[in-house]
Formats: structure tokens, sequence, C-alpha cells
């Protein structure tokens, strides 16, 4: 397997609060390979959002203290200066945010912030307008003197949503990292997003780093699926493996919670709440929640390969066979 495109190792975020060091990421490592898409899924406060961000160099410097490492193409991220760092987000890396009307500026027109994005492959002047057509049709955008004309609160969430993919593969990036696209959309909407952005990766062979809490999304849009909890990556495995054969006691019950149309039962929930970001402990950090914890779970419990592509950081002997 070639070199991965991105490569976080053994990742740790702590910000700075008035309640003491609130430790956020404990030791995330994750690669993505070019061309791939892979999704991050696990409850909200376990860390998925932070990991994307401080691959993005968007962590405010000042209370968020990292450590490890993040390679993008063998080149470490956390070592560049801001303003490298600023050159390389909205060219070869960018990202495609939850709510596209909040992420666009109101008080400027599409063009303005369309054309600020494409400066950054140093295309300027009519050249310029050029790729802003051409990115817009590429979304399915054919009416783009209206809608460069156009602040983002004269236009429907799917159109902002469509315009926000566009302005992301604009410059060819070789990695988009979408957190929650198609949130805040109707289902019909989300849909066609999720479609568009697979047909545009397949085309461009960009890498997509793809966060939801939609597991049914999931399973139809990613290669590979990486479960996280507390911090830390607990289960890896391609989509189809993972949902037909999930290891981790977490994943399991993840999947026990998603409702299903067949019948009218509510899903168990999972007792227990995701530990505190000041609260510290050793071994899994599941442990409180799982009915399977043994004595084993209180040491060191480090990823294993369990099968072909499939690694689990878990103790029980069933996950494990």
């Amino acid at each position: 397997m070639n070199a991965p495109l991105l490569s976080i190792e053994d990742l740790e975020c702590t910000f700075g609060t008035i309640d003491g060091p609130a430790r956020v990421l404990r030791g995330v490592t994750l690669d993505v390979q070019a061309g791939e898409r892979v999704a991050i899924v696990g409850e909200s406060g376990c860390g998925k959002s932070v990991t994307v961000r401080a691959v993005l160099g968007l962590l405010p410097p000042r209370s968020a203290r990292l450590k490890g490492s993040v390679r993008f193409q063998g080149r470490e991220l956390l070592d560049l200066p801001a303003r490298t760092m600023r050159a390389l987000r909205g060219r070869a890396m960018t990202m495609i945010f939850q709510d596209p009307v909040a992420a666009l500026n109101p008080l400027f027109t599409i063009r303005d912030q369309f054309r600020e994005i494409i400066a950054r492959a140093n295309v300027r002047g009519v050249d310029a307008e050029r790729g802003m057509r051409t990115a817009l049709a590429e979304v399915s955008i054919n009416d783009s003197d209206r809608v460069l004309g156009s602040y983002s609160f004269q236009l429907s969430g799917g159109l902002n949503q469509r315009v926000m993919i566009a302005m992301a593969l604009a410059n060819q990036p070789q990695l988009v990292i979408a957190d929650e696209p198609g949130t805040a959309l109707d289902v019909t909407v989300q849909k066609q997003t999720l479609r568009l952005m697979r047909r545009l990766s397949e085309q461009h062979a960009t890498a997509i780093l793809f966060i939801s809490h939609n597991l049914g999304v999931v399973r139809t849009f990613a290669q590979r699926v990486a479960v996280m909890y507390a911090g830390r990556i607990v289960e890896q495995a391609p989509a189809g493996t993972l949902f037909a054969r999930p290891r981790h006691p977490y994943t399991r019950a993840l999947l026990a919670a998603v409702p299903r149309l067949a019948t009218a039962t509510l899903p168990p929930g999972i007792d227990g709440e995701v530990p505190d970001f000041h609260s510290e402990f050793s071994g899994c950090a599941f442990r409180p929640r799982c009915d399977r914890a043994t004595g084993c779970c209180t040491g060191p419990v480090p990823m294993r390969q369990v099968a072909v592509a499939h690694r689990v950081a878990c103790t029980d002997a069933e996950a494990l066979a």
C-alpha cells in the first residue's frame, strides 16, 4: 500500500479551561489514503470535530495544546508556521462545514468569497471568473450569474451547500474534510449533496474525511469507518465489514441504538455517559458502560488486528476471535 495522504499518529489535544486542563483527544491514530472516503463516527463530545480542526490548524493556538503527529503528503503539519498552514487550506486541503449559511459571510456576495478561494491557486481576472463558473457547473448550478451575484441569505440551504462544495473542490484539493455536511438540510437535498460529493471525489481522486452521526449515510458513503470514543479511535474497518460484524462493544451498542423502520419498539440506548474531558482514567474508557468489562480492561488496551484491515481496541475474547 502506498504511503497515506494523511497520517494522524497518537494525536493529543488539551484545552486550558477555568476548571483545569480538558483532555479532548487522548491518542488519535488514523490514516487516509489518496482518493479514499473515510468516516469518523461516535457520540457528541467524543472529539471528532476537534480532530479534523487540528488537522486543518483551526484550533485556537493559545488554549489548545497539541502533541503527536499530523502528516499530510509526508509533511508534518503541527510544526508549520501559521502563514504556511493558511496557504495549504483552500488549495491542498479544504473543509465543508456543517451549516453552509453560517460558514458563508452574509456581507459579501458569493462571487467575492469565491474569488478569494480561487486566488489561493494564483488564479485571477478572467481565469478566476471562468474557474468559478466551471466549479459551479460541476455541482449542477447552471445559473451562475445569479448565484455569484447573490448573498448567502438570498439562496436556499441546498444551494448554499452546493456553493460550499464547489468552493471546496474548485482548486482540486487532495483532501476534503466534511463536518456533518447536509445535517441542516432536508433528507432529499442531503442525499443529493452526498451523491454529488461522491461523484466529484471519484472524478478528481479527492480523499474525503467525513464526520457524521447518521450511520445510514456512513454505510452508503464511506469506504472505511473509524469509531471514536472519549478522544480515541476504538475500531477501524472497511464499512461493509464494520456494519456486518462490529467487534468493539461500543460499536455494537452504537449500531443497536439505531431505530429500525420494521419495528415500532424503541431501540436500546447506551447507559451512562461519555467521560468528562477533565476526568483521568486508565484502561478502556468505555469500561464503566460495558456489560462485558473485566479486570483486563483496567490496563492498557492497544489496537489489535482482528481481520484484514480491521483493528479493535478491546480485550474481549469474543471481539478478538
